[in-house]
């Protein structure tokens, strides 16, 4: 069984946002109370971790605890890549693979020179992997992920596809050759921040407009902010094929 669960959908600074007495960040729904952004995919039985960030050991006291085959990383930003020390109870059970950007490995390196240079005994047991955004890449016996270049406002970054799942967030352009690599998926992930404007991510209307473009029979929003509104009234006005997903939401493909 193909799943992906949602570990968190939130923006950066999650929801409830500190010290907002806003009708989003006081909602006694669940669906309003988000976590950093970051999702659990099955996937031909191996698990594989997209983004991992401070909330990361707070989502996984939800889950029932297994190995992880593979963390694949985003970008840099302290939302998606810094729960990665929380990754440590995971590799007394094996090594952990990191597949992230060369960029971005280099970072990691230096927040984390523990885990990526001088270890010390206990030191958690990951190993960073180079990938490139216009190479597809093989992980966990042989599974194919394709990268999916797309631009966060200047910063470059990257989506993934596995299957015919893709999941891509933090994007405010994607290029036309780019959604080549979409076509012919069942589901996809991406990200609406709010209803205005921003000039680095997608606001809602900017991402139902290229969800339309992909054509996916079924797509999912996160990395919403409190601003983007409730979870009911937004979704009320979303197309039949569109919905906003939410902390805990499991979805079989």
């Amino acid at each position: 069984m193909n799943k992906i669960k949602f570990l968190g959908t939130g923006t950066s600074v999650g929801v409830p946002e500190i010290g907002c007495q806003c009708e989003v960040c006081t909602s006694t729904d669940p669906r309003d109370k988000r976590l950093r952004c970051s999702a659990l995919i099955t996937y031909k039985g191996k698990r594989i971790l997209i983004d991992c960030g401070p909330d990361f050991r707070i989502q996984m006291l939800t889950v029932d605890f297994a190995p992880i085959d593979a963390v694949l990383l985003t970008h840099e930003h302290y939302d998606h890549s810094f729960g990665i020390d929380d990754l440590r109870p995971f590799t007394r059970v094996a090594p952990v693979e990191i597949y992230a950007e060369h960029r971005l490995n280099e970072i990691q390196r230096i927040r984390l020179p523990y885990c990526f240079g001088q270890r010390y005994p206990g030191s958690p047991k990951l190993s960073l992997n180079d990938i490139e955004a216009d190479k597809p890449f093989t992980i966990a016996d042989g599974i194919e992920i394709m990268p999916i270049r797309v631009f966060h406002g200047r910063i470059p970054i990257v989506g993934f596809r596995i299957g015919n799942t893709a999941y891509i967030t933090d994007a405010s352009h994607i290029d036309d050759n780019e959604l080549t690599k979409l076509q012919g998926i069942d589901l996809l992930v991406l990200n609406a921040l709010r209803i205005e404007p921003h000039p680095s991510h997608f606001s809602l209307s900017e991402a139902i407009d290229m969800a339309k473009r992909i054509n996916a029979p079924h797509t999912y929003f996160i990395h919403m902010a409190h601003t983007i509104g409730k979870h009911a009234d937004v979704q009320r006005s979303l197309p039949q094929d569109m919905a906003l997903a939410y902390d805990g939401l499991e979805i079989e493909f």
